[in-house]
């Protein structure tokens, strides 16, 4: 069971790393594969009740590779993690198989609940680099998550999510049917917004003072 993830984990790194030249170069140099190689090793251990064991194995991987995963993490076989460096996978996070990950994403909770708090992601997905996915979400099959995004809401399958809060931007690659009044609350963006606002009443106050002064001197000018 252990080579057939294996080699699965090696033929995803071939088939979504144009500079992958061998399996054999994959297998003796590529981070991502030793690394979920490694989280097969403490997950197995960890569902043996040994978890301090598990922990040590996953922090000498976070060590060797750059990459952190929670031994308790469900990582289908498939899966391929693309330079790997910075990247963190929570403990209650699940990753479909054919999933690709890139640098420095984080799939993570928001807090301190108990219970599943940590993302699950859907089968062929593609979470760009520095993504954060984070809570008990759901990210659909064949879903694209752009570089940088924060992911705090169940993304549709089939769909490309770009942005902080991350919004829908196009579902089976077409801007149809994609409701452009998603609830996208920007916090930096509604500040501005509304110091926007004040600027236009307050120009708009000083425009009728104006006003009302150029016709008080004019009247004051026709008595004299």
């Amino acid at each position: 069971m252990f080579f057939k993830r294996l080699r699965m984990d090696i033929n995803a790194a071939m088939e979504n790393d144009p500079a992958a030249r061998s399996k054999f170069e994959v297998w003796l140099t590529y981070s991502g594969v030793k690394a979920l190689s490694h989280h097969r090793l403490a997950n197995r251990l960890y569902k043996m009740n040994l978890k301090l064991l598990a922990r040590i194995v996953s922090q000498y991987s976070r060590r060797r590779t750059g990459i952190e995963i929670h031994p308790a993490a469900r990582i289908a076989p498939g899966v391929f993690i693309d330079h790997g460096m910075g990247v963190v996978i929570g403990e209650t996070a699940e990753v479909g198989a054919g999933s690709v990950i890139y640098q420095g994403v984080t799939l993570g909770g928001t807090g301190k609940q108990t219970g599943k708090r940590h993302p699950t992601v859907g089968e062929n997905c593609v979470i760009s680099a520095g993504a954060k996915v984070l809570g008990d979400i759901h990210v659909g099959d064949y879903a694209k998550v752009g570089a940088g995004a924060v992911v705090l809401r169940d993304v549709p399958a089939h769909a490309t999510v770009v942005g902080v809060p991350a919004r829908v931007v196009r579902i089976r690659g077409s801007k149809e049917g994609i409701d452009l009044c998603q609830d996208n609350s920007d916090p930096l963006r509604d500040e501005v917004c509304a110091l926007r606002e004040r600027m236009f009443a307050l120009e708009e106050q000083m425009e009728r003072l104006k006003q009302e002064k150029e016709e008080i001197e004019k009247s004051g000018n026709e008595k004299d």
